[in-house]
């Protein structure tokens, strides 16, 4: 008797395309916003969108066109081992905050940004844009797809193998920011990668 009504819940809760495409503009349309607060207050983050920043701040490159292209490569994995599914809805996601990210600017300018304040706000931002995301079985690519694979083979929580790489990715930022500047993106990665960890449990959540 129980096996039919297991299968049944399954179907009743897993997410309709309308839902996952609603999910896909809020979590990106999140997630950009906080690149945006980054990019005024000139605070790094971790992951493939801090390489993104990282080249857009040291070579005028577009956010957006890096953090695109980065991701590239990563889709060969994500096909292989998340799945045909998992990977189109990655891609849709990063094309979006490829987008949004440039789109943001020519509706608001914040003259006067705290650079703490920023890095705290807008890491809380990714957090829960990451969240609604990976619970629709979708990432930003690069990292997350690395994170999210290793989590599900080998049970690795994706938000303390994420903090290992953002800090890596922080500490070479020094050629570029002062100490007080790294540690304020050192902050905002922690509580980052601290929301990821507190809040991915599939185990608890399935769709």
């Amino acid at each position: 008797m129980t096996a039919p009504t297991t299968a049944l819940k399954t179907a009743d809760t897993r997410h309709s395309l309308l839902e996952d495409g609603c999910a896909l503009v809020l979590g990106t349309l999140l997630i950009s916003f906080a690149v945006l607060l980054m990019r005024q207050a000139g605070v790094m983050t971790g992951g493939t969108a801090g390489i993104a920043l990282f080249i857009n701040y040291t070579f005028a490159v577009p956010f957006g066109l890096a953090f695109f292209l980065l991701n590239l490569p990563f889709y060969y994995l994500s096909v292989r081992r998340m799945g045909v599914a998992f990977t189109l809805k990655t891609f849709c996601a990063v094309g979006l905050v490829s987008l949004f990210s440039e789109q943001h600017a020519l509706f608001i300018h914040i003259d006067q940004l705290q650079p703490l304040y920023a890095a705290v706000l807008a890491n809380l931002m990714l957090g829960v844009g990451f969240m609604i995301l990976f619970r629709h079985r979708a990432s930003l690519g690069g990292m997350n797809i690395l994170a999210l694979y290793l989590q599900d083979r080998y049970a690795i929580k994706a938000g303390w193998l994420q903090m290992g790489v953002d800090v890596a990715i922080l500490l070479a930022s020094l050629t570029m920011m002062s100490l007080p500047m790294l540690a304020i993106s050192v902050l905002g990665a922690v509580i980052l990668n601290f929301i990821i960890a507190l809040n991915h449990r599939p185990d608890r959540y399935s769709a």
